[in-house]
């Protein structure tokens, strides 16, 4: 279980980062290095490295994100590597049956009379 939670975690985690990726595009072609003060960011990686770079990220990430869904739906669907509450394995306590049934012509008591 503590494996499983650490995968939502972590698929969270990714998930915000890519958010952030695809958010500091720009369709128009500025996207990051327009942020980083223009010809700063500009001089750094350049207009079209800076493009190609995000877009590798973003299918890089789209990419782990898929893997560590899988890996979580593998791990839910495998009892063994999650110690999970079998249902059918938990007892119930039922009403003992009694020999007698009441009888038809009988009201119930009513306490109180």
């Amino acid at each position: 279980m503590q494996t499983f939670i650490f995968l939502m975690i972590v698929i969270i985690a990714v998930c915000v980062i890519t958010t952030l990726v695809i958010l500091s595009q720009n369709p128009k072609g500025g996207g990051l290095s327009s942020t980083f003060g223009g010809a700063g960011g500009g001089q750094m990686f350049g207009v079209q490295r800076t493009n190609q770079f995000l877009d590798k990220a973003t299918w890089t990430l789209g990419g782990i994100v898929v893997l560590l869904c899988i890996t979580a739906n593998v791990l839910m669907a495998n009892p063994s590597s999650i110690k999970s509450t079998n249902i059918d394995a938990v007892p119930v306590d039922l009403p003992q049956q009694t020999d007698q049934a009441p009888a038809a012509d009988q009201a119930p008591a009513i306490p109180g009379e």
